[in-house]
C-alpha cells in the first residue's frame, strides 16, 4: 500500500540531520549481512523537478539517512543496558516490534540485559514504583501472535528529568520508545534533559499509530492491519444496508487528524458511498441531499466516518484525555441521530445499523504484512542504537526504512491531501459529491 509523497512546497526547510552520542570505533559482531554505509541516504522527493531545484542551485535535495546495520557501532554490546517503553493506545503490531528488538540485541549483538519498563512513562517513574520486566528470549518467544503489548501503557506526560534519574540510575545505555506523537515528544525531551545533564543515553523513537499520522513516515506499523478489518466491518455494513428496504450501513472508524484508515477502507472495500474525513469539510445538508440521492438510485447506502470527522458540527465537550488530547465528540452517534431524526420528519422509512469496531481492530495481532514491517522497524531501530544515533526515529520512505530526527516528526501531522491522487480515488470510488 502506497503513499504519496509531498513536494518541495510542504517543508523547503526540512532539517534532517541525525544526532549521535559520539564517534563508532568498536567493530560489529554481525557477519555475513548487508551493511550500510553513513553516505548512505534517501531522498525526501519523489519528483525530478523539485530535485532540479536543488540541484540547479548548487545544493543537496534534502534526503534522510539510510537506515540499517553499520560495519562500526557506538555501545560495546558486553556492557550495554537497554530499555524498552509502550506508550498510548494499543495498536496491531506492539508485541511483534517488542519482540523484534529483544532478539536482535540479544543474537545480532550480544545484549544480556533488557528491561521492559510497564505501562508507558509511568513505568520509568519513581512515583508509580512498577517494577520492570527483565526481557529475554524466552519471555518473548511467542508474544507476536497475541495482540495487545506484554508490557502494557498508559497515557499522559511523567517528570522528565524523574525519568532521565531512572535511566541513569539503572545504567540503562539506550531507551527505545514506541509510540505515537506524545510518546514521540515525551522521547525528545528526555533525550534534551540527558543532553543537558551530559550523559550518554541514547533515546530511538518507533513509530506506533494505527491512524498513521506522524509525519516524514509513509507508513508506521498496525496500520494495514487496521485497514484490512476495517475492510471486513465494511463488508458487514454493506450486508445489513442491501438486507433492507432503504437500508443504511454507518461505520465509524479511527482517525482523530486523519482520515487514513477510513480512505483505504473504502478504496479497498469498494461499496462506500458515502467517506467522510477530518480533512475534508461537510455540511449536513449536504450529506443529506447525497444520502436521499442514493437511497433513491440504490435503496441502500453505506456510510464511514472517521472519528475525527465533523467536529465543526457539534459542541466540543470541553474536557481532555490524559495526554491532552481534546475528546472528540461521537460523530458516528451524532451522524445516526440526525439522519434518523430528518428521515422521521419526511416520513420516509429508512433502516440504520451503526457498528463503531475500533476498540476491536486496536487489539487485533498483526497481519502477515504489518507482521514483517514490525520485524524490519524494529531491528532497524536497534541497528540505530548501536551505531550511537539518538533524539531519532526510524521511519519508512519511498519503500525504503529511513533514520529521521524526532524534532521533524512531530512538526507537522500527516493528513489525507484532499487535493491528492489518494483522495481523488475515494471520490471516484464512492461517486459522493466533491464538496458536501
Amino acid at each position: 500500500m502506497s503513499h504519496e509523497l509531498p513536494g518541495e512546497q510542504e517543508n523547503p526547510d526540512l532539517e534532517l540531520r541525525i544526532e549521535t552520542l559520539g564517534k563508532c570505533r568498536i567493530d560489529t559482531p554481525m557477519a555475513g549481512v548487508q551493511f550500510t554505509e553513513d553516505h548512505e541516504t534517501v531522498l525526501y522527493h519523489s519528483d525530478f523537478e523539485d530535485i532540479e531545484r536543488y540541484l540547479k542551485q548548487g545544493l543537496k535535495p534534502p534526503a534522510f539517512e539510510s537506515a540499517g546495520p553499520r560495519r562500526k557501532i557506538y555501545h560495546d554490546p558486553s556492557k550495554l543496558k537497554c530499555g524498552i517503553v509502550t506508550c498510548g493506545g494499543l495498536c496491531p503490531g506492539l508485541n511483534d516490534v517488542i519482540r523484534a528488538v529483544v532478539l536482535s540485541l540479544i543474537h545480532h549483538y550480544g545484549v544480556q540485559t533488557i528491561f521492559g519498563f510497564r505501562y508507558g512513562y509511568e513505568g520509568l517513574s519513581s512515583r508509580h514504583k512498577h517494577r520492570p520486566l527483565d526481557l529475554t528470549a524466552e519471555n518473548v518467544d511467542n508474544i507476536h501472535g497475541r495482540g495487545s503489548t506484554i508490557l502494557g501503557a498508559s497515557r499522559g506526560p511523567q517528570d522528565i528529568s524523574d525519568m532521565v534519574n531512572t535511566l541513569d540510575r539503572m545504567n540503562v545505555g539506550v531507551l527505545f520508545a514506541i509510540g505515537g506523537d506524545g510518546t514521540l515528544r515525551g522521547a525528545r525531551a528526555i533525550s534534551e534533559e540527558i543532553a543537558r545533564q551530559g550523559l550518554k543515553i541514547g533515546v530511538i523513537g518507533i513509530p506506533k499509530t494505527i491512524d498513521n499520522d506522524i509525519r516524514y513516515v509513509q507508513q508506521s506499523f498496525g496500520f494495514q492491519t487496521a485497514v484490512s478489518e476495517a475492510a471486513r466491518v465494511l463488508y458487514s455494513a454493506h450486508s445489513e444496508a442491501i438486507g433492507a428496504r432503504n437500508g443504511i450501513g454507518l461505520v465509524k472508524l479511527m482517525g482523530r487528524h486523519s482520515g487514513f484508515i477510513a480512505a483505504y477502507a473504502t478504496l479497498a472495500s469498494g461499496d462506500v458511498d458515502f467517506c467522510l474525513i477530518p480533512e475534508v469539510p461537510f455540511s449536513l445538508d449536504g450529506l443529506m441531499a447525497g444520502l436521499k440521492t442514493c437511497l433513491h438510485e440504490k435503496k441502500h447506502a453505506v456510510i464511514v466516518v472517521a472519528e475525527g470527522a465533523g467536529q465543526d458540527l457539534m459542541e466540543e465537550t470541553g474536557q481532555r484525555d490524559p495526554s491532552g488530547n481534546q475528546h472528540l465528540g461521537d460523530i458516528g452517534r451524532f451522524l445516526k441521530h440526525h439522519i434518523l431524526k430528518c428521515f422521521e420528519q419526511e416520513n420516509m422509512e429508512v433502516t440504520l445499523k451503526y457498528i463503531n469496531p475500533s476498540y476491536t481492530i486496536r487489539s487485533l495481532p498483526a497481519n502477515a504484512y504489518d507482521a514483517v514491517f514490525c520485524l524490519k522497524l524494529g531491528h532497524n531501530a536497534v541497528h540505530a542504537a548501536m551505531a550511537g544515533r539518538t533524539n531519532m526515529m526510524v521511519g519508512f520512505w519511498a519503500q525504503n526504512f529511513t533514520h529521521i530526527p524526532i524534532a521533524a516528526a512531530v512538526s507537522t501531522r500527516h493528513q489525507v491531501n484532499p487535493k491528492g491522487k489518494n483522495w481523488s480515488g475515494v471520490i471516484l470510488t464512492t461517486g459522493q459529491p466533491v464538496h458536501m
